[in-house]
């Protein structure tokens, strides 16, 4: 019984459905280059007000005008996993996405509006 348990435990891991908790789950496949990258539009005045535009084109629909999700399906980008992931980790799920879990890739959008986004979302914390 033990041993199918752990089995089902190494399955769920390999699978994504269970990840380790210091890194949350939509964070742990990050590679170590993305997880460390600084966003270079931080310091940027304009960033902020170019990722709140990008928001409201491209992430509002689902995650709610005020980034607080459904409470279900479309989650909140307040919580403490998204505050506590890097810019860089940010950056990397936005052009990743995750379609297991209804996240589209952004990757069409070109990597300084990532960064705005990333911006943006910083500025809600």
């Amino acid at each position: 019984m033990r041993h199918q348990a752990l089995v089902l435990l190494a399955v769920l891991f390999s699978l994504g459905v269970v990840a380790p908790a210091q890194q949350g789950v939509h964070f742990a496949g990050v590679p170590a280059k993305d997880h460390g990258r600084l966003n270079p539009m931080a310091a940027k005045p304009d960033a902020v007000a170019a990722g709140a535009a990008l928001y409201k084109a491209h992430c509002a629909e689902c995650h709610q005008a005020d980034a607080r999700g459904d409470g279900a399906k479309k989650p909140s980008l307040r919580t403490p996993e998204v505050r506590s992931a890097t810019d860089g980790d940010l950056e990397w799920f936005l052009r990743q996405g995750d379609l297991r879990h209804g996240m589209p890739s952004w990757s069409s959008l070109t990597q300084a509006q990532r960064w705005a986004l990333v911006a943006y979302l910083r500025s809600l914390q």
